[in-house]
């Protein structure tokens, strides 16, 4: 038997963001030993940068744009907002957060716990040898090779650079360091109207400090999700200020004494030159893979820089990989799902295949939109016939109650005698609650007419969903004829 300083772990996660973490602790639940190697923050942009971070600072934003109102019967006098006081709420969540992954760590120590299985965590940075070695790199220049049977990468993702404009993280910022704006700026250009930018653009138009500019190349913000979406959360961001300037890219922004000076240029030809005190570029994440010389475990990622992974989230032989590495969608729920799969995977604990269809999310815009499932163009893309119903909150009881009427239900079933499931998107108050009945209700393969078997309580804003699948039906209690502009239902056939 080897020495028990040179026995090699039975797995070695590198990163410790919400994919490594969430790996960690389902391997340590099967009884393995395992090494967790971070050489940034604990929890990492799920964390510090952002889920965590930008949720904490949305929720702010919103109960100040909530206690700013004048529409519910009082009015809140002398309110005002210190940006710095936000900051330290923001960084007391995440350190929060951080203590509380720490605290796990140090729990499941070999040195603390003598149960089966053990964490050792390592605060360096990896680097692969080979397929079954990875050098640690520590801060203060020391190194030691941890040795693994297997391996899982999740070594997270960081904001992708744009093309001659430098992040200088004090006027010009990327979404890692936004929050290192020491005050509000008076003008903000936030470049990409992903969900990132649109994010942000909520954030900052809420706390109404700020006139913000949301710049994109594009025609409509969020291209991806449905026009009907895309135009709802549009109409919503004008309506509180933001300026949406579409069809155009940056091409520099410039110190210019006090203010920054972005160029614009249109696709019809023309340019414009906008004036500002501070910039987000926002235009998507790239993966942290350069750092850990691949090629030396024989593993290489694909052209555009993720890594590919099969059913199990095996990248190849006993290297796994989890969270944004990976070429499905940057969120943490997928991390960590994808971190607890391949450990399952590894230690031939899986019951079930991984399901992306039913993995929802949710867009902290003002209101919040929540999606699961296909969405119409997806459907379209895929040629799978279809039934589609809009359902307007402004219809619910609950809804009226809250003063909280703009947003919707819509739900895609499939055009055929079994009306499976197929998406939702939904806009409004607690919808990060309700899309989860949709989630689980898809993940069972049920139809509307299964759905309909359970009764929601009332008031409730999940009403939505039974009256939405009910118009499908034809068996609403508020009927299109009767309001044509807040339910809609059509169909798509390929033919």
């Amino acid at each position: 038997m080897e020495p028990a300083d040179t026995q090699p772990f039975d797995i070695c996660i590198i990163g410790c963001g919400p994919g490594g973490f969430a790996a960690a602790m389902r391997a340590l639940d099967l009884g393995r030993h395992v090494c967790v190697v971070e050489g940034g923050q604990v929890g990492g942009a799920g964390v510090k940068d952002g889920a965590l971070a930008s949720k904490t600072l949305w929720e702010l934003s919103k109960d100040f744009s909530v206690a700013s109102r004048v529409d519910r019967g009082y009015r809140a006098s002398g309110l005002t907002v210190d940006y710095q006081a936000v900051r330290r709420s923001v960084f007391q969540a995440v350190r929060e957060k951080q203590y509380q992954m720490l605290s796990q760590i140090e729990t499941f120590s070999p040195r603390r716990w003598q149960g089966p299985g053990s964490i050792t965590f390592k605060r360096g940075r990896g680097t692969f040898l080979s397929s079954h070695k990875l050098e640690v790199r520590y801060p203060d220049g020391r190194s030691e090779e941890v040795r693994a049977r297997h391996f899982i990468i999740a070594t997270g993702s960081r904001p992708r650079p744009f093309p001659g404009v430098s992040i200088d993280q004090r006027r010009v910022f990327d979404s890692d360091g936004i929050l290192q704006l020491r005050r509000f700026p008076r003008r903000l250009i936030i470049v990409g109207a992903g969900i990132i930018g649109c994010e942000y653009a909520t954030i900052f138009s809420n706390f109404g400090q700020t006139r913000v500019t949301l710049v994109d190349y594009a025609e409509r913000i969020l291209p991806f999700e449905d026009d009907d979406v895309s135009d709802f959360v549009s109409t919503h961001l004008k309506r509180h200020g933001v300026e949406i300037i579409h069809s155009a890219i940056l091409r520099s922004i410039g110190n210019r004494g006090e203010l920054l000076e972005a160029v614009l240029d249109f696709k019809d030809g023309h340019s414009r030159v906008l004036s500002v005190d501070a910039a987000l570029i926002a235009i998507g994440r790239t993966p942290n893979l350069e750092a850990l010389h691949l090629d030396a475990a024989g593993i290489y990622p694909d052209e555009r820089g993720f890594l590919q992974t099969d059913r199990n989230c095996r990248v190849a032989g006993n290297i796994f990989a989890a969270g944004d590495v990976t070429a499905h969608p940057a969120l943490v729920n997928i991390a960590e799902t994808e971190g607890r799969y391949a450990a399952k995977v590894i230690c031939g604990a899986n019951r079930w295949p991984l399901n992306y269809g039913n993995m929802s999310t949710v867009m902290f815009f003002h209101p919040p939109v929540a999606a699961v499932g296909r969405n119409e163009k997806a459907c379209r893309r895929e040629r799978i016939a279809y039934r589609v119903a809009v359902y307007a909150n402004r219809l619910l009881s609950r809804a009226l109650a809250m003063h909280a009427t703009s947003g919707f239900v819509k739900i895609i079933v499939s055009d055929d005698s079994q009306g499976r499931i197929l998406g939702m998107r939904a806009a409004g108050p607690q919808v990060s609650n309700t899309i989860m009945s949709i989630a689980m209700l898809m993940d069972q393969d049920k139809g509307i007419r299964d759905v309909l078997k359970t009764v929601h309580p009332h008031p409730t804003m999940s009403e939505g969903i039974q009256e939405c699948l009910r118009v499908l039906l034809d068996k609403s209690i508020y009927k299109p004829r009767a309001f044509p502009g807040l339910i809609h239902i059509r169909q798509w056939r390929p033919d």
